[in-house]
């Protein structure tokens, strides 16, 4: 069969920026951050107070009958992007298209909130057993598995772990296997729900939380935040969703993945680098073509010059005309969502015109000389954009995106 071109037809989301996709992109648009102190938790005896959490989430009102107490908050987050992105499609699900849809998710941590309740279970309250269920809320595929059995989809859905590029892997995946024919539908994306103080504790230990805010690539960042969410993508056929006169947000177009060979928490250049060049080859763009670029940016004094060097590596004279933006500053850090979250972002830059600002940006830092779109959005059309992650072990996965318009 020959290559086929990838539409994205729907787009779900639920993030500290909002419930939902409309109230998120409202916050994005504005360059309104959803960070704030940390409120399910008591984070006293922590380092630091603040995240990106999902505030005034009722899982009541997503799950009849008490279902929700039958999988852990990560993969509720799944469902409800998967449930809003599929709406969103106006796909008609025949029997023959169940069957031949396909579901690929990213998480990182998976279930830790049933994790960390088993472990209280056992030696906080002694009572010598966990819940039942706990094996099935707490492994990585829980959400991909739940979309499974609440949307009746029946093809190929399976989760990939990459630490913070887990999503982007993910959402790699999907496209080839539309694009080469594998697959007539894709539901694709992440999720992460990761506020426990045992994981956070963890966190903690690795000294990269920032104390007050996240500020990606600015002279006076302090660290990384924390954010939880979950967001997803249909996908289909270019031709398949023009033909049922569906609206189209944009393409992917290409994607590319790398390891650094090389540390397990230390980025390099040349690994990112070479991602980039990867997804532009797939996609078959010159790095010209590329306008607007949403970076890992987690914020950390290591990630961001690396990232700006590998940018400049890939782009050379481009590079100063590209606008660059992390919309961690705003969303926080989701981990194996993260690249979910920056997906649905980048789509909607291209759709709506409107890119989203870096917040939080208040000091030029001469390692990271690029255009970030500090602290105001930017309306700007462009024709193609690149979404980047990153992860510990040095896995990086790069999508890339081309407006429907193009």
């Amino acid at each position: 069969m020959a290559s086929r071109r990838v539409a994205i037809t729907g787009l779900g989301i639920i993030s500290s920026l909002g419930l939902n996709l409309a109230e998120t992109w409202e916050s994005l648009r504005l360059g309104r951050p959803g960070i704030g102190p940390i409120k399910s938790l008591d984070c006293s005896t922590l380092r630091f107070q603040n995240g990106a959490e999902v505030r005034g989430y009722d899982a009541t009102k997503h799950f009849e009958d008490g279902r929700e107490a039958y999988f852990d908050r990560f993969a509720q987050f799944s469902v409800v992007a998967a449930r809003e992105a599929m709406r969103h499609s106006g796909v008609e699900l025949t029997p023959e298209l169940r069957e031949r849809s396909a579901i690929v998710c990213g998480s990182a941590v998976g279930g830790q909130s049933s994790i960390e309740a088993g472990f209280e279970d056992l030696w906080v309250q002694g009572r010598g057993r966990v819940h039942p269920l706990t094996i099935p809320k707490t492994m990585a595929n829980a959400g991909a598995s739940q979309i499974s059995m609440d949307l009746g989809l029946s093809g190929p859905t399976y989760t990939i772990s990459t630490a913070c590029s887990s999503a982007n892997h993910a959402i790699g995946q999907a496209f080839r296997l539309v694009r080469d024919g594998e697959s007539d539908l894709a539901v694709t994306g992440g999720s992460e729900a990761m506020f426990t103080i045992g994981m956070l504790k963890a966190w903690e230990a690795m000294r990269v939380i920032a104390p007050d805010t996240c500020r990606p690539f600015s002279k006076d960042r302090r660290g990384m935040i924390l954010g939880e969410g979950g967001g997803m993508m249909i996908l289909e056929p270019l031709e398949a969703a023009r033909a049922r006169g569906a609206k189209i947000y944009a393409e992917v177009c290409g994607f590319g993945m790398t390891s650094d060979a090389h540390h397990l928490t230390q980025p390099t250049v040349d690994g990112p680098a070479r991602a980039m060049r990867g997804a532009l080859r797939d996609a078959g763009l010159a790095p010209e073509e590329i306008g607007y670029i949403n970076a890992h940016g987690t914020g950390t004094p290591g990630n961001d010059p690396v990232e700006s060097a590998a940018i400049r590596a890939v782009f050379r004279a481009h590079a100063d005309k590209l606008a660059i933006s992390s919309t961690k500053s705003m969303h926080g850090h989701a981990l194996g969502a993260a690249g979910a979250l920056e997906a649905v972002a980048t789509v909607m830059a291209l759709d709506q015109g409107i890119l989203p600002p870096t917040a939080n940006y208040s000091e030029r830092d001469p390692e990271c000389d690029l255009d970030y779109i500090p602290n105001q959005p930017r309306a700007l059309r462009v024709q193609a954009a690149l979404s980047n992650s990153f992860a510990f072990g040095g896995l990086n996965a790069v999508v890339a995106f081309r407006a429907a318009s193009y």
